[in-house]
């Protein structure tokens, strides 16, 4: 049978890693010695080999010599082979059923969609446990044939893959924790519903960048596609406008982590009010967006909530206002608090035996202070001492000596008290 023409895996293998580009052992891995062939293998006498190989954009189209790969190979566990030009499952099948402890395999952005993975390929890669096939366009007819071959696969990578619709597999894949399918078009619940019943065990659900519609879902069947769902991520779900899409996320009865972000529902609000809306509304989760709910975060958030719709006519309050009211009671507005700077106060002015209530701009220096002053007490400004005297200061008055400084920087409140003393010839 004829070799498919390109780069094999054995040849770019003995490139990489030959003694001449990679002289020394670098983290885990061993050194294997093979013996050259009679017939004049290619390879070199020795390779370091890790126990983590990353081949990514090669140009590997098929497998090469398989009793090499076995021979150099045994002890590896992670294979990088993204961006290659592998198009065959039977060269993909050729590499993985040589690599006994494989774990994790990576095929992201191989053009694997022209061929057909038939069980029997399917089968070497029994016991990987971590699968990433974004960018490969793989069929929902392939992804079937592997996880019927793959008992122990916990983790599953299939975005950028153009799916609009989610088609069912035959039986369940008990073993999957982790499911990234982000950057798809699965925009209608129905389809997202099928991976719940694919996957029952599913702990992550990544489903970014999706364009999701509403959660059309009775909040029992929520819980009962998802059971152990303990973190979903819905960050730029377009379609996701109402707050009782948020409110259906509660349905998950082991969610605990959430991202939202790029949602046009909480695009109105500031930052710090969506993260607390999102967390009163959301009582189980103790991450928000990758940061963690804290107990006074949260109690905050809560009493924040209530505040928030205490105004609202009574049909537009949702349930869970009435729920945190019954936790903490009808709670009063907050204070509005005015923290501008104050513009002008009203102080006693003393001259002589005279005493009179002005107003004064904060925003003045002491000179333009002193010009309004010169009708007041007949003194000229060149002739005019200033001292002015806190009424809660215990040192008595300060003489106002610098004729630039604003009157702001000496906190100068209503009811203080402003001397004027003629300058002694």
């Amino acid at each position: 049978m004829d070799q498919p023409s390109g780069r094999s895996f054995m040849q770019v293998l003995c490139e990489k890693y030959s003694p001449e580009n990679f002289p020394y052992r670098r983290g885990p891995g061993m050194g294997v010695h093979v013996p050259a062939t009679p017939q004049g293998s290619p390879m070199k006498d020795r390779l370091n080999l890790p126990s983590v190989l990353v081949l990514n954009s090669c140009g590997i189209t098929c497998a090469g010599d398989e009793s090499e790969i076995a021979a150099f190979c045994a002890h590896v566990s992670e294979l990088d082979l993204s961006d290659n030009k592998l198009e065959d499952w039977h060269e993909v099948s050729k590499i993985v059923s040589n690599v006994p402890h494989l774990e994790f395999l990576n095929l992201s952005s191989n053009p694997l969609s022209l061929s057909v993975l038939e069980r029997s390929c399917a089968g070497s890669f029994a016991g990987v446990r971590k699968l990433v096939l974004n960018n490969s366009k793989a069929s929902w007819e392939t992804v079937h044939t592997i996880l019927q071959e793959l008992p122990d696969l916990e983790e599953l990578f299939l975005c950028l893959n153009d799916y609009e619709t989610v088609s069912c597999s035959p039986v369940c894949c008990q073993s999957l924790k982790l499911l990234h399918i982000t950057d798809n078009n699965l925009q209608d619940w129905t389809e997202i519903r099928k991976l719940g019943i694919m996957f029952p065990s599913l702990d992550t659900l990544i489903l970014a960048n999706n364009n999701l519609m509403t959660i059309e879902e009775s909040e029992d069947s929520l819980a009962r596609l998802f059971p152990n769902l303990r973190s979903i991520n819905l960050h730029k779900s377009a379609g996701l406008h109402c707050w009782e899409d948020i409110d259906k996320l509660n349905s998950f009865p082991k969610l605990e982590e959430v991202k939202l972000l790029g949602i046009p529902l909480l695009q109105s609000y500031t930052t710090e009010e969506r993260r607390k809306l999102l967390i009163a509304r959301l009582p189980s989760i103790i991450k928000l967006n990758g940061s963690i709910v804290a107990d006074g975060e949260r109690e905050d958030s809560e009493r924040f909530f209530i505040r928030y719709y205490m105004e609202f006519p009574e049909e537009e309050v949702p349930f869970r206002y009435h729920e945190l009211v019954t936790k903490y009671g009808k709670l009063e507005p907050l204070a509005v608090v005015d923290l501008r700077p104050q513009s002008s106060v009203k102080v006693e002015v003393h001259f002589q035996d005279k005493v009179e209530e002005m107003s004064i701009r904060l925003d003045q220096t002491v000179a333009e202070l002193k010009k309004h002053l010169k009708t007041v007490v007949q003194l000229s400004t060149s002739n005019m001492l200033l001292f002015y005297l806190d009424q809660e200061a215990p040192f008595g008055p300060e003489e106002m000596k610098y004729s630039s400084r604003a009157l702001h920087s000496y906190g100068i409140r209503d009811g203080d008290k402003i001397y004027v003393e003629p300058r002694m010839k």
